[in-house]
């Protein structure tokens, strides 16, 4: 006999598995869909108002209105956290609303590690703001001055009296809402006060998903809902679709109920089941002609030097050129980082109800209103009449194919006239979602006959790593847009720069990028987690390790040596106690494959002014390849809201900031991409983990700053240098395999 379970199934069954859980109390209140009454009145959406960010309830639950929104990082709780600390309410009596253009202020896009140090520092003003109005409402209320009076669990209270005269939150409002601006003066609680700021308060989100009663946006249905899906061109995820073409389309053979929908070069499949869809997305044949545009893998490189523009100068100082031409000893070096990919486990979906005059979108995107500002352009519509509401997704590591696949889903449901849902396969995702930009690193380093290094010169190669949704590219943000309606698609330069400056103080100094044009970069460019600070950081830390090396002077005191930032020194000073460090030897022996042990060290400043990392790695490298055994990271956010939040944000760096090093590359012939599932394009297996060993320094004093993205900048670096630390072997394209070991034993 033959079992088939579902995943859903099996984690709703571990509840027979383990013991010592309780539904009762706070854990119950989170898994409880809250009275939508206030959620849903008419609010304000300028952000220059409180109603915009908080209401109270007639019970005295707090809504907290958030544009920035939960992708599986943690953020609500971490926000819930600060919203609560600043009103002085429990942390159980919040709820958050989150990424829904009816009722959330606009926030922008969740993405950069800056939902805390943004998002949070919004709520934070508006919380306080709440706070000092509820005080001078109580003021006026009570008959007495403010002075006398504080705030505790939802309640203005007196001070003075003994008998604990107080009045509540929800006597002091009307209908829960403030009916006023936010402050432009208000008092901050100090964090020697605080009381859940700081505190690592258990993630809201989890038990609902282990326990498989989590709703995402692949759970949701909408009734009279019909299924899609999207047949593409043969030239999968090319940046250049505009020379294509549909000579023929040959519906003949679609299964009954199948409805054939296109418009331009966008060609869709819909039907009741999805997977009559499937078959009928199978069953059509369609006859194009296009133009590839994308060289042989080996050529990459190449192009993107050729196809670069003008070098912009991004920093200058020191005349780089005179003091290179007299060092004794100059060093070059070139590092290549490839395309790679969105790795989250399940594909983009998203679901759409388009009518004549507006639509309602429900998408895992991260920006739900430049997503409804692309959206409009697509469907003709005034931005107005569009309705994005997030629905949380697969989890996200920057721009996947979320928003396309809504995109998908609106022009599909704008022709049948029926609401739709599309959900695109594993070789959709791997194959159409933008990629994280390919890139060329060349450093140039000159040293005085002390081993002073007394001229950097810094150049990359990169297209742009922003070609997120928004209201100027409008449908050219969407791949609907660009196979509908023959757009191209276009974004900023942006991302490629960042972390291409380093952090150290160096007299002579000269860092430039080489912009490409989206439409020249081979593979459709956008935003993967790091955006270019990961491959900048491996070619920087790379660079500062040769430099060492050649100096004959420990990596780690070579880089205090140039390092005065008090908060960067103090990370790296403290990862290497952590790790034990010890000096490494200067003596290279040739290795011949034997197992052999290597350390290494790494250090970034994420985007040159928020957090602080320090990496030191752990190697073991034989025949077989590279392991990693441990990471030890030392990390300065600035003030940390919740610590145990922040460690699953450094352990999920490290741990997709290894496979990135280790193991992954898009690959891709003339005619596309065609590492197309997870055979093609792995991710670390259980046992391939590193021991991961984190130190926070915590700096209540300080503002918050993001903790999403910096550790994966540090991580690959170290990696490398650890490498060379066990075999001498300088490897300086990514990804670190056992073929890339092997040639450079070779040369």
């Amino acid at each position: 006999m033959t079992f088939c379970i579902s995943r859903r199934s099996f984690l709703q069954g571990l509840s027979a598995l383990v013991v010592g859980f309780r539904f009762d109390g706070a854990l119950a209140t989170e898994l409880l869909t809250p009275d939508r009454s206030v959620e849903q009145m008419q609010k304000s959406l300028d952000v220059r108002q409180l109603d915009a960010w908080l209401a109270i309830r007639q019970d005295g639950q707090v809504i907290v209105y958030s544009g920035k929104v939960e992708l599986g990082t943690g953020v609500e709780t971490a926000l819930r956290q600060i919203v609560a600390e600043e009103l002085c309410v429990l942390f159980e009596s919040t709820v958050l609303i989150q990424g829904d253009t009816q009722l959330t202020p606009d926030q922008g896009i969740t993405a950069g590690s800056k939902t805390i140090q943004v998002g949070g520092a919004q709520l934070r003003r508006a919380a306080a703001s709440a706070r000092q109005y509820l005080l001078d409402e109580g003021a006026r209320r009570m008959g007495l001055d403010k002075s006398m009076l504080d705030t505790i669990e939802g309640c203005v209270i007196y001070r003075g009296d003994p008998s604990g005269r107080y009045v509540r939150y929800t006597d002091l409002l009307t209908g829960g809402a403030f009916d006023s601006p936010v402050g432009e003066s208000f008092s901050i609680r100090e964090s020697k006060n605080y009381r859940i700021v700081g505190q690592s308060v258990p993630r809201v989100d989890i038990p609902a998903k282990v326990f498989g009663q989590f709703r995402y946006v692949h759970d949701l249905s909408v009734p009279g809902m019909v299924h899609g899906r999207v047949i593409r061109p043969p030239i999968t995820g090319a940046s250049r679709l505009d020379g294509l073409k549909i000579e023929n389309l040959d519906a003949s053979e679609l299964p009954a109920g199948a409805r054939l929908i296109y418009e331009g070069n966008f060609v869709g499949v819909v039907a009741e089941q999805e997977w009559v869809a499937m078959q009928a997305a199978r069953a059509l044949k369609v006859t194009w002609s296009y133009t590839s545009t994308l060289p042989n893998p080996g050529d990459l490189y190449d192009r993107l030097r050729h196809v670069a523009g003008k070098p912009e100068v991004l920093i200058e100082y020191g005349d780089v050129s005179e003091h290179m031409g007299q060092a004794a000893h100059v060093i070059s070096a070139e590092y290549r980082w490839p395309f790679q990919n969105h790795d989250s486990i399940g594909p983009s979906c998203a679901i759409a109800d388009v009518r004549a005059d507006s639509a309602t979108i429900w998408s895992g995107t991260q920006g739900v209103y430049p997503l409804r500002s692309a959206l409009a352009d697509l469907l003709r519509l005034d931005r107005e009449a569009v309705h994005v509401i997030y629905s949380q997704a697969s989890g996200c590591y920057g721009h996947n194919g979320a928003d396309d696949a809504a995109g998908d889903a609106a022009l599909l449901s704008k022709y049948c006239g029926r609401p739709v849902r599309v959900q695109w396969s594993r070789a959709d995702e791997h194959g159409w979602n933008p990629k994280g930009p390919a890139m060329l690193m060349q450093l140039q380093g000159g040293m005085n006959a002390s081993g002073d290094l007394i001229a950097w010169h810094f150049q990359n190669w990169t297209p742009t790593h922003v070609t997120r949704p928004n209201a100027k590219a409008g449908a050219a943000s969407l791949l609907a847009g660009q196979l509908s309606q023959g757009l191209v698609v276009q974004g900023p330069n942006a991302g490629g720069d960042r972390n291409a400056v380093v952090n150290y103080t160096l007299v002579n100094c000269r860092v430039e990028t080489h912009w490409i044009d989206p439409l020249d970069s081979p593979l459709r460019p956008s935003a993967l987690r790091g955006l270019g600070a990961v491959a900048n950081t491996f070619a920087n830390e790379s660079f500062m390790d040769e430099l060492a090396w050649a100096a004959s002077v420990d990596p780690l005191a070579f880089r205090l040596r140039y390092l005065q930032d008090p908060r960067g020194r103090v990370v790296l000073e403290t990862v290497v106690q952590q790790a034990r460090w010890t000096p490494r030897s200067m003596s290279r022996r040739r290795w011949t494959g034997e197992l052999a042990q290597g350390r290494g060290v790494s250090y970034v400043q994420y985007e040159n002014e928020n957090a602080y990392v320090a990496v030191v790695a752990d190697v073991a490298v034989s025949l077989a390849g590279v392991r990693i055994n441990r990471i030890t990271v030392a990390h300065d956010c600035g003030l940390i809201v919740n610590p145990d939040g922040v460690r699953n944000q450094i352990e999920g760096n490290v741990i997709q900031a290894t496979a990135r090093t280790l193991k992954q590359e898009v690959t891709f012939n003339p005619t596309g991409v065609t590492s197309l599932e997870w055979g093609a394009y792995p991710v670390l297996a259980f046992h391939e983990l590193p021991e991961i060993d984190i130190v926070l320094i915590d700096q209540p004093d300080q503002p918050s700053v993001g903790a999403g993205e910096a550790t994966s900048a540090a991580v690959p670096a170290a990696i490398a240098n650890a490498v060379f630390d066990a075999t001498g072997l300088r490897l300086r394209q990514v990804p670190l395999t056992r073929e890339r070991l092997t040639e450079a034993m070779q040369t």
